[in-house]
């Protein structure tokens, strides 16, 4: 089985440093990624991640990052059961962080982040070749 998740987003919050009593570091954050569409006002709604990056990424995210920094996460999704204190079973949904990286918003004002180079322009002539639908597949 396979499973991979990589969103972009902005903080929604400081991250929230801890040790576990064994001592090993963990963050969590959560990020909020705009939706594609937007209301009828023209607004973009929004969807919140809850994100644990554990270890030395952890201790990374919670030195470099703060509320409102665009990021990139790449990890994977677990889930979890708990009791609330009230005795209600709860299911909780997170995000383990393989990697988060630093990512502009592409605005003129975000400074620091180097553009990326244009794509290389192809030929219309340039690796291709027509196959006809009557050919066998070579797999």
């Amino acid at each position: 089985m396979y499973q991979k998740v990589i969103m972009m987003g902005r903080l929604a919050a400081d991250p929230e440093l801890r040790q576990t009593p064994s001592g090993v570091s963990v963050a969590t954050f959560a990020i909020a990624v705009d939706r594609q569409y937007a209301d009828k006002d023209g607004k973009r709604q929004a969807d919140f991640f809850d994100i644990v990056a554990w270890r030395e990424l952890g201790e990374f995210v919670s030195k470099y990052f703060h509320k409102g920094k665009p990021c990139l996460v790449d990890g994977r999704i677990e889930t979890r059961t708990y009791t609330d204190k009230n005795g209600i079973k709860r299911k909780l949904y997170e995000v383990i962080a393989q990697s988060v990286r630093f990512c502009g918003d592409g605005s003129k004002t975000d400074k620091g982040f180097p553009e990326a180079p244009p794509a290389p322009k192809q030929t219309e002539q340039e690796d291709f070749t027509e196959m006809d639908p009557g050919d066998d597949l070579p797999f």
